[in-house]
């Protein structure tokens, strides 16, 4: 590829200290971004595109979950719940496929790369064979999920689950739950196998999936062998049963007990952590871990809401991820990010600090720095050593015309329905052109097959 087609020149791009004019990015055959310069000339024969932003990280993804959106929003005879929901998807996962897992993640990558997410961290617990069994490959559902996201072309973090009990106090697994099971010899012997896949698109961490079904013990030595720069992703205090759980059997709250007996650090994203008096959120925010924040799944499963504001306050760090993946967009995550905490708080602008009082561009850059460091690549930012992952609006949306660069990032959040991204590169590669994804067709006849497959689900 000639010097022109790794380069992209930007008329207004959005850099790490907010947007410049006149920027040409360049990268190299790797996908890395090699030079990022402002107020240049525009070369002969260089792309050019209006608005260009780092692409987001979509830091929590269960893909497999994609396939089940819409099939559980029918009342059940009593009051339901994220644990009424939970049975249902526990029957949803029972017999799926390794390929049938391929085909669902592939479309569900699809569309994460059209709304403008260029990675995800794939927290993946579905390891075992419908009866238990381990797979002849260790690894197999891990491998078919990278795979898609390679078709896709979607950058991935993938974490194997250490799942071992149903609850706090090493309860036994419900049978239900034995597609998931996993100890510390099977977790680490995936991330052994998926070791060679490691690349600049792929990079391999470890998930306790939650203090119910992992012990702090089982996480220490787990991170005994881990290498140290590697991310760590846990469910925490997701809902109020689980905090009063954790009280009854520990006498003391899931992020406590966390805090008190695991060194959590900036290699941490603690998911969810919906339920936290104040304490817990300065040690959070003091730990420099992040807050892996959900808000779609969130409201659907009728978890609550993060206390945001006072996170923010203590210095805290965020990301977004679309979990269940009712919603593949990261616009649609971040405007309920905001408005959970306005109908909250009954006032507007939640999400601001001293230093950038414009709601869009706190929310777009807050949640790229903290994506990038819960998927633990060189991701968030137009900068030389990140990876090329751009995202280019559309710039001919009547959306987009006559706004100040001030307006650009608050417009693309809070306006419209309409998706305004245009076109996306991953690792310096074009995936996204004119809103459609390169392989969109027969991606989507795959997953058309696979639902089709899987309408026995009830």
């Amino acid at each position: 590829m000639s010097d022109a087609g790794r380069a992209l020149y930007a008329r207004h791009a959005l850099l790490p200290e907010g947007w410049r004019q006149d920027v040409l990015l360049a990268w190299d055959a790797a996908g890395n971004l090699t030079s990022v310069t402002p107020d240049a000339a525009p070369p002969a024969g260089v792309e050019v595109a209006q608005y260009a932003l780092p692409g987001m990280i979509n830091l929590h993804s269960h893909s497999f979950q994609r396939a089940l959106g819409g099939k559980t929003e029918r009342a059940g005879d009593g009051p339901d719940s994220f644990w009424t929901w939970r049975e249902l998807m526990y029957r949803f996962a029972r017999n799926i496929t390794p390929a049938q897992m391929e085909a669902i993640a592939a479309q569900l990558f699809s569309e994460c790369l059209r709304h403008g997410y260029t990675a995800v961290c794939e927290f993946h617990y579905v390891q075992r064979t419908p009866d238990g069994a381990m797979y002849p490959r260790p690894a197999e559902t891990a491998e078919r999920v990278i795979a898609a996201a390679r078709l896709a072309g979607i950058g991935i973090t993938m974490l194997p689950v250490l799942y071992s009990y149903s609850g706090f106090g090493e309860q036994a697994l419900k049978p239900e739950q034995q597609r998931f099971r996993t100890d510390v010899g099977d977790v680490l012997a995936v991330i052994e196998v998926l070791e060679p896949l490691r690349d600049g698109q792929t990079e391999v961490g470890v998930a306790p999936h939650s203090l119910r079904a992992a012990t702090v013990g089982q996480v220490a030595q787990v991170l005994q062998v881990l290498p140290p720069q590697r991310p760590v992703h846990i469910h925490i205090a997701e809902q109020q049963a689980e905090v009063a759980q954790s009280l009854a059997w520990s006498g003391r709250r899931p992020v406590q007990w966390l805090m008190d007996n695991v060194v959590v650090d900036q290699r941490w994203c603690l998911i969810h952590a919906t339920h936290l008096l104040e304490d817990e959120v300065a040690a959070l925010a003091a730990s420099g871990a992040v807050a892996g924040l959900c808000p779609t799944t969130e409201a659907n499963l009728g978890d609550g809401l993060f206390p945001l504001q006072s996170y923010l306050a203590a210095g805290g760090r965020f990301g977004i991820g679309s979990d269940s993946h009712i919603s593949q967009g990261a616009v649609e995550e971040l405007r309920w990010l905001e408005y959970g905490q306005r109908l909250a708080q009954q006032r507007r602008n939640i999400a601001v600090s001293s230093a950038q009082r414009n709601v869009g561009d706190f929310l777009w850059q807050g949640a790229l720095h903290g994506g990038a460091q819960a998927a633990g690549r060189p991701l968030g930012a137009l900068a030389p050593g990140k990876r090329a992952d751009v995202i280019v609006l559309d710039d001919d949306h009547p959306n987009l015309f006559g706004l100040a660069l001030e307006e650009v990032l608050g417009t693309f959040i809070f306006s419209g329905n309409d998706n305004l991204v245009r076109d996306v590169m991953v690792g310096g590669q074009w995936v996204v052109r004119k809103q459609q994804h390169v392989a969109q067709q027969a991606i989507a006849a795959r997953f058309r097959q696979t639902l089709a497959e899987l309408r026995e689900f009830r």
